[in-house]
């Protein structure tokens, strides 16, 4: 026998998990079976696609027996099974970088979610809310050894090799005052129906009955019967099916407490025989921003378990799909590498998200509706935009935005509807928060006139603009450009133009090659001096954040544009002032809290509160 710690995160979690989800304390058995399922999904594969396991004979099905009498409750399956690697590796530590995050959370606001455990994948444990002491038998498929895991879910665990003949793993719970009830024929057949109806394996449940004659005698039969549908839900008739089944499969599948926000079943046949069945879950998976996101989408091959761990079955920013793929037309044989290549999945996967597109697509029509899912997965849709060229035009429909003129969320179609008739280009400004933005003097032009200018204060919008140049008649413009506004900027007064001439002559001398240039304004009502690019370089925004990202040396060197507003009282003053180390730090100032107001560090702070303390020494 081998004793081990639990690994520090595992106890934590045991912790959490025990005293924290106890309301939901019914779905330890829903987590248990769905690990059943995934061993038997296993096994089922690799006894068709691997010589050396073709020769087993698999009966797959899972049993569960219960003692009322000793409080125990036993689950078995006929799966792959688990030797003592794989009991340390699966049961003893929580290898994925998440795992602190998870334990963040049920430590937080949501230490009532149970949706928590299976995202991320620590379905087990949550057998300690109802167990003082668990102990698992697993004989490995192919291998002679079996071995035996006990844990009380506190300090630790012990392994020991047992005898058993049976490949598979059965996980017998010894009860606690919590659990005394799922020592009850009718509370488990409830919580299967509820959870796992839909598990594509048989569940049968062992009990035993009382039966009277006419004699009053009375005698105790020992039974056994199936407790669930055990079909490929995803291959029923859609007609057939209602919205509760749908919801009850879900459940089974997408490792999830709530109800998903809706479902798409497509049934395909033709030049292509598959059908897909894709979720969307209700609240975002916590992994979903993580490197190391679990991967939502099963593949099948004509029913029989392929891969959940293939993350290229549907694009990276449809990684919240949670379902099934199954086809007929792979071989059961195919290879991970095969998959990457191969020809009919691709299609099938071009087929599958043009149909999810168009899905999100008819439910703009619900603002509500979409208002709720873009609130949890617009990010994703918006890396849609920067990832996926060949549905740009109907994601170019599904994004949204804040605006000027408006306190929801717009659209590209929302924004052209009512543009004005003479107004040619669609305008946006980027970089910071939306109230900074709001207040740039960038917009004060636009504001003046009455035209809308979308706010996009997200930190990827900076990223995925840049690569949208159009949508459909209208270019798109950064107000942050210096040729933005050319369809509504008023001229230039030459005289006004003439008269400030030989200050931005100086104020270019004295800022040297901190600038591109220095303009006169004609988008400055207000302040008196704003930054603006030149339309072929990357914005002040995006050069900041390549080089936040440690990505500077791969933007072309590129300065701002200084435009000063020639109508300011403190402009004018400046054209009275003498050359001096006065006028050099108003000049200074001039750019500095440009740069600040568009959200830039500045390169040395503490020379920028000396120029200000010099110039307010003066003016009182």
């Amino acid at each position: 026998m081998s004793n081990h710690k639990f690994q520090t995160e595992v106890s934590q979690l045991l912790h959490l998990i025990i005293h924290s989800l106890y309301s939901h304390k019914e779905i330890f058995l829903r987590e248990l079976i769905s690990n059943a399922s995934d061993a038997l999904d296993k096994l089922k594969y690799l006894t068709l696609t691997d010589d050396s396991l073709k020769s087993i004979k698999f009966e797959p099905k899972i049993d569960i027996e219960f003692d009322k009498e000793n409080m125990k409750l036993t689950i078995t399956d006929t799966g792959i099974g688990m030797n003592e690697e794989d009991l340390n590796e699966h049961l003893g530590t929580i290898a994925r970088s998440g795992t602190k995050n998870f334990i963040d959370k049920l430590s937080g606001d949501d230490k009532k979610d149970s949706n928590l455990i299976g995202q991320f994948g620590v379905g087990f444990y949550s057998c300690y809310m109802v167990a003082d002491n668990v102990e698992v038998i697993s004989r490995k498929a192919g291998e002679e050894k079996a071995y035996k895991w006990v844990s009380d879910g506190k300090s630790g665990y012990s392994i020991s090799e047992t005898d058993t003949q049976t490949v598979g793993t059965s996980i017998t719970l010894f009860l606690n005052e919590n659990g005394a009830e799922y020592a009850n024929r009718w509370s488990i057949e409830q919580i299967v129906k509820k959870y796992s109806n839909h598990i594509s394996f048989p569940i049968f449940l062992h009990f035993t009955e009382e039966k009277t004659d006419d004699k009053d005698n009375t005698t105790v039969e020992d039974k056994i019967e199936q407790i669930n549908a055990a079909s490929a839900f995803w291959k029923q008739s859609k007609s057939s099916l209602k919205a509760e089944d749908y919801n009850s499969f879900y459940t089974s599948i997408g490792n999830d407490y709530q109800e998903p926000m809706f479902y798409i079943h497509t049934q395909a046949e033709g030049a292509l025989d598959y059908t897909t069945l894709f979720y969307i879950p209700k609240n975002a998976p916590q992994d979903m921003y993580q490197p190391d996101y679990a991967a939502g989408v099963k593949l099948y091959v004509k029913r029989v378990f392929i891969t959940d761990d293939e993350k290229e079955l549907m694009p990276t920013y449809l990684r919240f799909l949670r379902g099934v793929i199954d086809t007929e037309d792979l071989p059961l044989n195919v290879s991970r590498e095969i998959l990457q290549q191969n020809k009919i999945l691709s299609k099938i996967r071009t087929n599958s998200v043009k149909k999810v597109l168009s899905e999100f697509k008819s439910m703009t029509k619900d603002v509500e509706k979409y208002n709720t899912f873009y609130e949890q997965y617009g990010r994703p849709i918006k890396e849609g935009l920067y990832q996926d060229q060949e549905n740009k035009e109907i994601l170019l429909d599904l994004v949204r935005f804040k605006s000027t003129k408006s306190d929801d969320l717009i659209s590209f179609s929302d924004y052209t509807d009512r543009m004005s008739g003479d107004q040619k280009n669609i305008y946006y400004i980027t970089g910071g928060n939306e109230a900074t933005l709001k207040n740039s003097p960038l917009l004060e032009m636009y504001n003046n006139k009455g035209v809308e200018v979308l706010i996009l204060d997200d930190d990827i919008d900076e990223i995925i603009i840049s690569g949208v140049p159009k949508y459909g008649d209208y270019q798109l413009k950064s107000v942050t450009h210096s040729d933005a506004a050319e369809d509504i900027k008023e001229e230039t007064d030459k005289t006004v133009e003439k008269a400030v001439k030989p200050l931005i002559k100086k104020i270019k001398k004295v800022l040297g090659d901190q600038v591109k240039d220095v303009q006169t304004s004609t988008r400055l009502t207000e302040s008196p001096s704003c930054i603006v690019t030149d339309q072929n370089d990357p914005s002040v925004q995006m050069r900041e954040m390549m080089r936040t990202m440690g990505q500077a040396g791969n933007m072309p060197e590129a300065k701002p544009i200084l435009e000063i507003n020639p109508e300011h009282s403190i402009v004018k003053r400046l054209t009275k002032m003498k050359k001096g180390k006065a006028f050099d730090n108003v000049c200074q100032l001039l750019l500095d809290q440009a740069l600040l107001v568009d959200g830039v560090k500045l390169e040395n702070p503490a020379e920028f509160v000396g120029r200000l303390n010099a110039v307010l020494e003066k003016s009182i």
